[in-house]
């Protein structure tokens, strides 16, 4: 059996991806990928998702230079998610940058009081980083 063919994909082909950093644990981001991203992933050693919006494969850091080298992939108990450990590329200095919004990670908003709160800083004008 395909190794491809032991991941239960989704009714659209697709299945959920959480990458983490290897280094720090830090989750950086969530995303979805299809049978071709999976693979390239494995072959290349680099991200790929599948993006839903554009309905392609989105290449991570093709337009913003942060790439994610893949060191570990890993798949759930029931073979429906996908976890990447990673190591995020293309910042120079401090944290590096996952997030569309110039942020180490995607998940920037802590939830306190009642109220979700930006915890973590932009660490680059996303307007700067996706310049056409």
């Amino acid at each position: 059996m395909n190794w491809l063919d032991e991941v239960r994909w989704d009714e659209r082909g697709l299945i959920p991806v959480i990458a983490q950093e290897a280094a720090t644990g830090d989750v950086l981001m969530f995303a979805w990928m299809n049978r071709e991203a999976l693979q390239e992933t494995a072959e290349s050693g680099r991200a790929v998702y599948f993006s839903r919006s554009r309905s392609r494969l989105w290449r991570k850091g093709e337009e913003s230079g942060h790439v994610q080298v893949v060191h570990d992939i890993r798949l759930d108990c029931d073979n429906d998610v996908v976890l990447l450990k990673v190591s995020q590329l293309g910042q120079e200095s401090g944290p590096a940058i996952a997030c569309h919004t110039g942020r180490h990670s995607c998940f920037f908003h802590r939830y306190e009081n009642g109220q979700w709160r930006v915890a973590e800083p932009v660490l680059k004008d996303p307007q700067t980083i996706y310049q056409k």
